[in-house]
Order: structure tokens, then C-alpha cells, then sequence
């Protein structure tokens, strides 16, 4: 079953219909942190799945297949660590606005799921962190968005305040999408924001210290000093009609991505976590238990395929910034 790139470099998570994104961000006056929410079309299904070892989330329980919840209004992805998350009652907020949500007596709640970076102080000041407004401005920025419509990357969002390679190289946020022949498109959002960095050659090091990690000299990260907290975040998307328990699996597979890309990977000090979004447009063939399992492998190695170039477009589309806490150079060559 071939593959194709989708549109501009290697294509947009925006690519699969209905999916809208929407950033806040500020990157002056101690600020270098921001949001992104990732707004899909009614009825979309989704589930998540959770590898690093310092992970920061919201909601996340809701989405496994054994409870009752099988859709999700919007997901989060936010910097400012656990304090971050408040943004997802503004997210919650609008959505509730716009009749978005798991239908109630009175009213609705909206299912917003989120996951969290470590940024904090980036810019200088530590308690500089997205809040509930801005949670709220994302979303209506991605409901005004039109069809299709372009995504912006590297150092806006969530990806303001992300770095890589223990805080050497800036991170940001990067897209890119697939077309399966069988007319399913696979997109993906990353925010990347690793201990590691790109690479798959071996990382040398000695018992305590991360010589390999490209480790600063600068008095956050003195030699004795313990890893960095980071998190790549990444959102999957296909138009693919999925159940829960299938968007489980996709985002599990998704990972091997990650993997690829960034070596080391899903450490104890990564909060790695990847969310699938199913919009349920194109139907998977299923007419024997064999199509069915060609299927949903075919999906998921694209999964795992797109979600390796997200982040090396996040990486590569990040500018240098310097702000009072450090410098943080631009990654070199274009990995794209």
C-alpha cells in the first residue's frame, strides 16, 4: 500500500480534514513559553498513549478505551510544566461556548485532554507560564482557522520555550502528513523538547554524567547538576474510521517515531506522549481478518513514519533565541 508526502515539505497535520490548530505564545519580559491546541471535528475518537518517565498530563485517564468517553473535543499541548495545564480549563471554556462536548443533563463537558513541557524560567523568569486566557485565545484561534489551512512551526505555541540536546539546541513545533492509496491521510503535530537530540548513533557516557548530550557549561546545567526535564508531545491524526482501543495501538506505534528521531528517547527525565485523533472520514478495509490487520498496520507504521518527520521539522524549523537564562542555538542543518 504506497505512501505519499503531503503538501509543503513533508505536509501538515491540517492535511486531514477538519483538524485546526491554534497557538498563544509570549517570548519577551521573562516570557519565552506558549500553548497549542489541536481542535478537531465533532465525533472525532481518540485515546492516548504515555512512554516517558516524567510525564505531565490532564484528562489523559478519560481516553483509555475501557472507560466511557470514546471522543475528545480538543487536545493541549502546553509549556509551563504541570502549572500549564490550567490552560485546558480555557480550552474547556470555549468549547463549552460552542456546544462542543460529552452531551448532559443541562449542558455538556467537553473532553479536553492535555500534556504538559518543562520550560519553566527559559526566558528568565520562572513564574512566566501559559494561564487560563490563554487557553481560551488558542482555541478561538483555531476555530476561526479555514479548511486545510497552513500550521505554523519552530518557535511558536508550545515549542516557544523547547530545546533539545540538554539544552544546547532550540526546539519548536513541527507538522507533516502522509497519503496512504486507500485515501487515508495520517498528520501529526510535534513539540519537541528533548533530553536527546537527533541522531541514532550510540551516545558515549560515564557513570553519572551525559558527555554525549552535548551538556552545558552554564550554571543550570553544571556537570553534578541532575538531566534537564523535557517532553516531546505529539499529536497524531487520521481521517481513518478508528475505535478506541485502534487509537490506543496507533498511538503506541507512533512512538517508534519518536524513537528514530531523538536518541536518547522516552528517558526518566522525558514526559514523552503522543495522542491519536481518528476523524472516522474513510473507512479501513475490514472485510477479512486479514485486510483488517494490513490495514491498521499499514496506518500505523505511517503513524510511526510522520510522527519522525514532525519532529525533525520541529527541530529544524526552530530559530536561536537568548534570553537572561541562557542561549539556545539553532539546531544545525536542515533535517528535513
Amino acid at each position: 500500500m504506497g505512501v505519499s508526502s503531503g503538501a509543503g515539505p513533508q505536509g501538515k497535520i491540517t492535511d486531514v480534514p477538519g483538524m485546526r490548530v491554534g497557538h498563544q505564545q509570549k517570548s519577551d519580559g521573562g516570557w519565552l513559553s506558549g500553548m497549542t491546541v489541536v481542535l478537531p471535528p465533532a465525533g472525532t475518537v481518540g485515546s492516548v498513549d504515555v512512554r516517558g518517565g516524567g510525564p505531565g498530563t490532564h484528562e489523559t485517564d478519560a481516553l483509555d478505551p475501557t472507560t466511557l468517553v470514546r471522543t475528545v473535543d480538543a487536545v493541549v499541548l502546553t509549556g509551563g510544566s504541570a502549572y500549564g495545564l490550567v490552560t485546558a480549563h480555557g480550552v474547556q471554556r470555549w468549547c463549552e461556548q460552542q456546544g462542543r462536548g460529552f452531551a448532559v443533563a443541562g449542558g455538556v463537558v467537553p473532553i479536553v485532554p492535555a500534556a504538559a513541557i518543562f520550560d519553566l524560567g527559559r526566558g528568565g523568569d520562572f513564574s512566566a507560564r501559559p494561564y487560563e486566557a490563554m487557553g481560551y485565545a488558542a482555541a478561538a484561534a483555531a476555530g476561526a482557522q479555514t479548511e486545510g489551512h497552513d500550521v505554523e512551526r519552530g518557535n511558536v505555541g508550545a515549542g516557544t520555550g523547547a530545546v533539545i540536546g540538554r539544552g544546547k539546541y532550540k526546539g519548536g513545533v513541527g507538522t507533516a502528513s502522509v497519503f496512504l492509496e486507500n485515501g487515508v491521510v495520517v498528520g501529526a503535530l510535534a513539540v519537541v523538547n528533548a533530553l536527546g537530540q537527533p541522531g541514532v548513533e550510540p551516545v558515549e557516557t560515564k557513570a553519572g554524567d551525559f558527555d554525549g548530550l552535548n551538556q552545558r557549561d552554564d550554571k543550570l546545567n553544571q556537570r553534578d547538576a541532575p538531566p534537564a526535564l523535557n517532553t516531546t508531545l505529539v499529536v497524531v491524526a487520521t481521517n481513518a474510521v478508528l475505535d478506541v482501543a485502534e487509537c490506543k495501538r496507533t498511538a503506541s506505534a507512533a512512538h517508534a517515531g519518536l524513537a528514530r528521531a531523538l536518541n536518547p528517547s522516552h528517558t526518566l527525565a522525558d514526559g514523552d506522549t503522543v495522542f491519536c485523533l481518528a476523524t472516522g472520514g474513510q473507512e479501513l478495509d475490514r472485510s477479512t481478518e486479514a485486510a483488517r490487520q494490513i490495514s491498521l498496520i499499514t496506518l500505523q507504521s505511517a503513524a510511526a513514519d510522520v510522527v519522525r518527520l514532525a519532529i525533525l521539522d520541529g527541530i529544524s524549523s526552530a530559530q536561536a533565541v537568548t534570553t537572561p537564562a541562557g542561549e539556545f542555538g539553532a539546531y544545525p542543518g536542515d533535517l528535513r
